[in-house]
């Protein structure tokens, strides 16, 4: 399945049932779906947060950016900008919080100048037991290249990673 058609059914979710929104929030305001974000805004990865299905569950959020380098010229397309594992829900709260290392280090909203905004997708997914980050991470806790990050195959990764449909998404657009 292509992508713009995956992700396009994931927000269809979104907008048919409202407990599939992935809470993100910058500075304490909580987002809406497609709402727009100044990149100074969102600089630094989101607060998250979602009535989880399980509390004794692991979740992992992959955020990718659906329209580099341009919208209307998108053939670097999907670029990686997060995949963060290891996300919990404490008893008292619904903050998802993570202290597992990072596959791929989150990088804020950088549409090249003169873009319009490009549309950055949380997909939030629970985590299959035994998932290993250091076997998916680039070694020895660099970040991953801007190369690397083009082109991200979210089939391959999901296939790869053993993850199922995800249980949330939401998105901002940002330039």
């Amino acid at each position: 399945m292509a992508i713009d058609e995956k992700i396009k059914r994931y927000l269809d979710v979104v907008t048919s049932d409202k407990s599939k929104i992935l809470e993100l929030s910058y500075d304490g305001k909580v987002l809406e779906p497609g709402q727009y974000v100044p990149r100074s805004d969102a600089k630094l990865s989101p607060t998250l947060a979602l009535t989880v299905p399980s509390r004794a569950a692991t979740y992992m959020v992959i955020c990718i950016d659906l329209d580099g380098p341009y919208p209307s010229f998108n053939m670097l397309s999907p670029i990686l900008h997060w995949i963060q594992p290891g996300f919990k829900a404490p008893a008292e709260s619904n903050v998802l919080t993570s202290s597992a290392p990072f596959v791929a280090n989150y990088v804020g909203p950088g549409p090249p100048p003169g873009s319009s905004p490009h549309r950055y997708v949380f997909l939030l997914y629970e985590q299959p037991g035994g998932f290993d980050a250091t076997k998916h991470a680039p070694p020895g806790g660099k970040e991953y290249s801007n190369v690397a990050r083009m082109r991200f195959a979210l089939d391959d990764w999901e296939n790869k990673a053993n993850l199922g449909s995800p249980i949330a998404v939401n998105y901002f657009v940002s330039n």
